[in-house]
């Protein structure tokens, strides 16, 4: 090995051109001067066991920082580079001609700088100031360059990222990675009332957007527009609508008014309150908490957060009401049997020893939580199972349509699904609406301890009572007084004409009290605010001679019946405006805004913000009030 290694330093002494002693001192001073303003500059290292292993790097650690003279620190920088060289596979195939030369030419230090780049993490402290420069220099160096070159062949990349120049721990930002998934579509898109007169959809009582897009507010960025289910934003709210009177359970109420952004169309409201029973006369709940325990539930706002809220809902429930607890990750295990709600220390007992570990065993979790619920369910009770996750079934989910034949088949069967979402960075919201949709339940989204006061103790009646199951909405315009429409939010939910009257259709549900609010746009016929000519060959838009702007259906399903039951009522101009109109109208711009604001002209954020204040009515738990500053603080954060 001796008569090698003098070979190849004899190669590299000859292939090194004569030092030039001015630029010699010039680096040297340099070295100096980076050396000094270093010492002491950075933050003290975090204390450290030293009872970890004694190895190869620690020696050399220690003797780097025994070691400080400008002798030192050149006989320590010697053994290293003939330590490497001697232990490197590629010893035996260095020639002379491999050794790299230093071309100081701008164009290869340039180069050299954006490999020495893509190679780094991200660094989030500054270098010490006055020696940004000289710390660049210092990576372009022939040193740099060569422990490159050597790592560069197949097989030694790990030899070459060891051996390269790393930042300390303290300045590395770990990567912001997310994988949230949000169920979504386009804007609806603006309809001739003479080629597509009839719209169809489902009610939608979820409120997972609202939450969504408050918190990506208060964390200070804009929603993406796939947060922003308009319909969501405007039915997170309560509103004083007509109660139904006698058996119906729930009544309709239309009114028709001015668009705020547009002086020249008319906005089509359509309200719909569910009656709200005695709640002292309700039936027993059995509920199963199905907890997602999985290692990315291992966050303050997620499973910590999640027991704090189950621990509001216990204090709603009566004593005739039950609860078990399943829960998952990587497999599904039941941590709670059947026990009475009045049983509350043993019930937060069980929450409590719950930990965050393991993969995402979702599907198993389902089917061993419905087996409790079935186990628990007495004719006349009502089941419920609540499934608590930050959405992100990575394991057992296998087959996502038979999951969700599955729970279809559940909710046949009498027992719902209710979906609460935690947490941000994977918050697989696509999945979680997929899974309430089908179980006839809803999505909410929990993102503070207020919200889960929102949810799970003031609308808890509504979120797991239903009072009326396959909700769907059909309006008929009229081409003879409306030339356009368009329906405002309800992408996801919408359905065909022919849906309308199948009764095995699935659409969504409204629970004890619920409201649900629904608008349309429509441009009267001979507005000049039509966006579309006639057809010159088209069928003449005649229409009826009423002058009717348009008829509404409602149809829906009592609560484990299988046949469903109609409303109807005809839309006219004279239908006067609601009290809550204004507000709901507002918080509907708001949503378009947040979503590019197609159809909205100049009006924007200020509009918006004053219709909204205007109109706000009464809110006894500050729900309108901060929205208002939502508005506000997405005003603000738009104009950067």
């Amino acid at each position: 090995m001796s008569d090698d290694l003098d070979d190849l330093g004899a190669a590299m002494r000859a292939a090194t051109p004569e030092p030039d002693a001015a630029t010699k001192a010039a680096h040297l001073a340099l070295a100096r001067k980076n050396f000094e303003a270093l010492q002491g500059s950075r933050p003290a290292a975090r204390p450290m066991s030293d009872g970890s292993k004694a190895s190869l790097w620690t020696g050399v650690k220690i003797m780097l920082n025994t070691l400080t003279s400008r002798a030192g620190l050149t006989a320590t920088t010697a053994i290293v580079a003939v330590a490497f060289v001697a232990l490197s596979p590629m010893r035996d195939s260095l020639a002379p001609g491999d050794v790299p030369r230093f071309d100081p030419s701008p164009a290869i230090a340039s180069q050299d700088a954006q490999e020495a780049a893509s190679d780094s993490v991200q660094i989030v402290q500054e270098p010490p100031a006055g020696i940004a420069e000289e710390f660049m220099a210092e990576a372009t160096s022939p040193v740099r360059r060569m422990s490159k070159s050597l790592a560069a062949p197949a097989g030694s990349a790990e030899m070459g990222q060891a051996i390269a120049l790393m930042p300390p721990p303290d300045l590395i930002s770990p990567p912001d990675a997310t994988t949230e998934a949000f169920a979504n579509a386009d804007s609806n898109p603006l309809r001739i009332t003479a080629e597509h007169p009839v719209s169809t959809f489902s009610i939608d009582v979820d409120t997972a957007s609202y939450s969504v897009v408050r918190n990506s507010l208060m964390q200070g960025r804009l929603p993406l527009a796939d947060m922003v289910r308009i319909e969501e934003l405007v039915n997170y709210f309560p509103y004083n609508y007509p109660a139904p009177v006698g058996e119906a359970p729930f009544q309709p109420t239309v009114s028709v008014g001015a668009t705020p952004w547009n002086p020249d169309t008319r906005l089509v409201h359509i309200g719909i309150q569910g009656a709200l029973p005695d709640i002292a006369e309700r039936p027993p709940l059995n509920l199963v908490f199905l907890i997602d325990t999985s290692g990315s539930m291992n966050q303050p706002n997620k499973l910590p957060l999640l027991k704090q809220s189950f621990a509001l809902m216990l204090g709603q429930l009566q004593a005739q009401d039950q609860v078990a607890i399943v829960t998952y990750a990587g497999s599904a295990g039941q941590v709670l049997e059947p026990t009475p709600a009045s049983e509350r220390q043993t019930i937060m007992a069980a929450l409590n020893r719950l930990d965050a570990g393991g993969s995402t065993a979702g599907q198993a979790g389902l089917q061993q939580a419905y087996a409790a619920a079935a186990a628990m369910a007495q004719e006349g009770e009502v089941s419920r199972v609540i499934l608590a996750t930050d959405g992100d079934f990575n394991v057992g989910l296998s087959d996502p349509s038979a999951l969700q034949d599955f729970i279809a088949d559940k909710r046949q069967g009498g027992t719902y699904l209710s979906v609460l979402g935690f947490g941000r960075g994977n918050l697989d919201d696509a999945t979680m609406q997929a899974l309430a949709q089908n179980g006839n339940g809803q999505a909410a989204y929990i993102d503070t301890l207020a919200e889960a006061q929102k949810v799970l103790v003031d609308q808890l009646t509504g979120a797991l009572f239903p009072i009326a199951d396959d909700v769907k909405i059909q309006v008929e315009f009229n081409p003879a007084t409306v030339a356009e429409y368009r329906l405002i939010g309800y992408e996801t939910r919408a359905l065909r004409r022919e849906d309308f009257n199948n009764d095995k259709v699935d659409a969504g549900d409204i629970g004890a009290g619920h409201a649900v609010t629904a608008l349309y746009e429509i441009t009267p016929v001979g507005s000049p605010a039509r966006l579309s000519e006639p057809l010159r060959y088209g069928a003449t838009e005649t229409g009826s001679t009423s002058d009717e702007l348009g008829f509404l259906w409602l149809r829906y399903k009592a609560p484990g019946s299988g046949a469903s039951q109609l409303i109807e009522t005809a839309i006219t101009a004279d239908m006067a405006a609601q009290p809550d109109t204004a507000f709901a109208t507002a918080i509907a711009g708001f949503g378009q805004l947040l979503r590019g604001g197609r159809y909205l002209g100049s009006w924007g954020y200020d509009e918006a913000i004053e219709l909204a204040s205007s109109g706000k009515g009464a809110d006894p738990y500050g729900y309108r009030s901060e929205a208002v500053q939502l508005m506000r603080l997405a005003q603000s954060l738009a104009a950067q």
